[in-house]
Parts: C-alpha cells; structure tokens; sequence
C-alpha cells in the first residue's frame, strides 16, 4: 500500500500512518463527492465499516475532487456528514494520494491486508457480495454477506431500462448539445431550445457561458433541457451567487408530481444551496422517456454534468 503522506488534510481521524495501519485490514475507497455511482456504493462501504470494525477492518476514504469546485473542504466535510461517514476521509486535493495508487476511477476500492499488501481491487459499481467475502477472508471471519439496500440517492439504479450515459455539459468533454448556435465557447451568448430534443441530446436556453468544465448562467431565467431515457435523473450543480438559487423542473412540460427527485417537491420546486449532486427526477409511474427542462430565477448558477440511473 503506497504511502500516504500526500494528504492535504484528514476528517475524522488525525493523520494515520504504517504504524497506525499496521495489523489492520485496510479497504482504502477513492471517491468525489458528485459521482453517482460512488454515492450508490457508498450504503456498502459504510455497511461493511460498521460490521467489520470490530473484527479489525479500518475503512479508509479519500476525497480526490473531479470538478473545481469540489477541492473545498467544507463541501468534503458537508458530504461526509450527509452520508453519515464516520471513518478516516483523506482530503486528497492535490492528487498525491491518487497518483501513488495509480488510480484512474470514481469509486475505486482497494483491499489491503495486515501486512500492508494490496490483495484485490474493484472499480466502479457492483461486485458487493463478491467484495464482502474478499474482507471476511482478509479478516478471517465467515458469516453471511452484510444486507445493504440504499435508499434516496443512494438506491441502485434501474439498470435494465438506463439508455442515457453519463453526459458532460463543458465544451472540455461535453457531448449531445443540440441548440442551434453551437459557437460561443468562453464567452456569454444567447441560446434556444430547438423545438424537438432526439434521445441523449440538450440544449440551453437564455443567457449562458459555456466553459471547459461547465456552463454559466449569466442572466435570470435561463433553463437546462434534456431527452432522456432513465428512472433517475441527477445534475451536479454549483453557484457563484451569493444568496442560494431557486429552480424549477418540469417533465414533458408538466411538473414531476410523483416523479420528482429528492431535490425538488411534486411542483418541481427546488433550491440550489451547496454544491453537489441534485436529484431531480426519479419516476415512480413508469420507466419511459422523458424531457426534462430545469430552469433557474437567478444568475450565477454552475452547471457541470447530468447522470442517470
């Protein structure tokens, strides 16, 4: 296991080294705060801390931020605590810790045992039943598989009906934006929602500036609009505003009534305070496509990518 002496701070835990680790197993889990699929993977984690602390297991977060915004300790620490995470979190902002595990993935788990070795790695979602067995080998413990079943955000996704991939809205990675005038990258211009959205496919309407990592609102009014095809819809959002930003969604037009997310209520009201990941849409009726067109009464809203589930 790589040292970890890169760590710009530490929450929950003073700083831990070989000899705090030694005799331990260690399941080291690399996450960001936005990422969809860590926060469905992230019931487990906490399950398995929980079930196996006593017998010797030390789980082991590290925050390595994705977007700008999410190197601000404040936002890693309001994460850590709506998720009630409760283990070490390694405030990883300068990459040190990612770079010497050689890690690529939001999430990643690493299984180390009492001698410090890396025995198994997963990345990505799923594998918890096959994951559990590896930590009760490492543990030397046998016992039926921790029962995890995430609620809110945090449920599993409905994988069998999930057409639309996760989709980037900055010109730096971004992918299916259907406005008209696709011109005008860094710099603040006027865009339409055309009239028919295909499958996978967004647009923008108002006043905005479409950036490398994400889009500026500039003007009050502005909306978001996306055809997809998904139970859950989920946007990462944050705001350089001053006062909290309220927004409204609305689905075909209509609002969510049953279908909306956590984030918003049945009128398609919701407020953007920190910034995160916001649920905005988790249909209850059927599985089916959908547009969706979200739409902010203030400038200085942030925009950096929509994810499914």
């Amino acid at each position: 296991m790589p040292p970890l002496g890169g760590a710009t701070e530490w929450l929950n835990s003073e700083p831990l080294g070989p000899a705090e680790l030694r005799g331990h197993v260690v399941l080291v889990n690399f996450w960001t705060l936005t990422c969809i699929n860590w926060l469905r993977q992230e019931p487990y984690v906490r399950a398995w801390s929980r079930a196996y602390r006593d017998d010797g297991l030390l789980v082991l977060g590290v925050h390595t931020p994705e977007f700008s915004f999410e190197h601000d300790v404040d936002d890693v620490r309001r994460a850590t605590e709506e998720r009630a995470i409760d283990y070490p979190v390694v405030v990883d902002n300068d990459y040190a810790v990612w770079t010497a595990f050689a890690n690529h993935f939001w999430p990643a788990l690493y299984f180390v045992d009492t001698d410090g070795v890396i025995r198994d790695d997963h990345f990505g979602e799923g594998r918890y039943e096959e994951s559990d067995r590896v930590l009760q080998r490492l543990l030397g413990v046998q016992r039926e598989p921790v029962p995890v079943e995430g609620t809110g955000v945090e449920a599993e996704a409905a994988w069998d009906f999930l057409q639309t991939p996760e989709t980037y809205l900055g010109y730096g990675r971004g992918h299916g934006f259907a406005s008209h005038d696709r011109t005008g990258a860094d710099e603040s211009r006027s865009y339409e929602v055309p009239e028919r959205l295909p499958l996978n496919h967004w647009a923008l309407d108002g006043e905005w500036t479409i950036g490398r990592e994400r889009l500026i609102l500039e003007k009050a009014g502005g909306s978001i609009a996306f055809r997809f095809g998904a139970r859950d819809a989920h946007l990462v959002l944050s705001r350089r505003a001053q006062a909290p930003v309220p927004f409204r969604v609305l689905l075909d037009g209509e609002p969510p009534g049953p279908s909306h997310g956590v984030d918003v209520d049945e009128d398609g009201n919701g407020v953007l305070r920190d910034g995160r990941l916001y649920q905005l849409v988790r249909q209850r009726d059927a599985d089916r496509q959908r547009t969706l067109r979200i739409t902010f009464l203030d400038p200085g809203v942030e925009a950096y990518a929509f994810t499914f589930g």
